[in-house]
């Protein structure tokens, strides 16, 4: 999540909560937060068409993974910071559960796609049998009464 969105969230300013993680940086290792580049912030810009011309931001801004935002809620330290920690530690896992779900269902299709194609087999060579034209009868040789 990105800096700003947190600082919505947590009621408090995008520099109040960037203060707050610089001063305490030690607490966000590399897999905890990191900035977005120069480019990266340029495209996010122009998808989202913000003005530049007057306020705004003057750095990329800062992207939390979800260790992050854990660790911004001890950082912050206010009842409202522990609320939206909670919140959002428990959209992370539902999030979690929805993937783990939605993988169960691919294993479950792929599994049905397997048996129903073997069946399938079985059926379309039946079907091809039937539909096959009668091998044509042998000249018998020989007396035939």
């Amino acid at each position: 999540m990105f800096d700003a969105d947190l600082a919505k969230l947590y009621g408090v300013s995008t520099k109040a909560l960037n203060q707050a993680f610089r001063r305490n940086k030690q607490r966000f290792p590399a897999d905890f937060v990191f900035q977005l580049s120069s480019t990266e912030y340029n495209d996010l810009k122009s998808q989202i068409v913000t003005s530049s011309l007057h306020g705004g931001r003057r750095r990329p801004p800062y992207a939390f993974t979800e260790q992050g935002v854990a660790m911004l809620s001890s950082v912050l330290r206010s009842a409202r910071a522990v609320e939206v920690n909670i919140a959002i530690m428990r959209t992370f896992v539902q999030l979690r559960r929805l993937m783990d779900t939605n993988r169960d269902l691919a294993r479950k299709i792929e599994a049905l796609e397997k048996k129903y194609d073997e069946q399938f087999a079985e059926v379309f060579a039946a079907i091809k049998e039937l539909i096959a034209p009668p091998a044509p009868a042998k000249k018998q040789i020989g007396f035939h009464p």
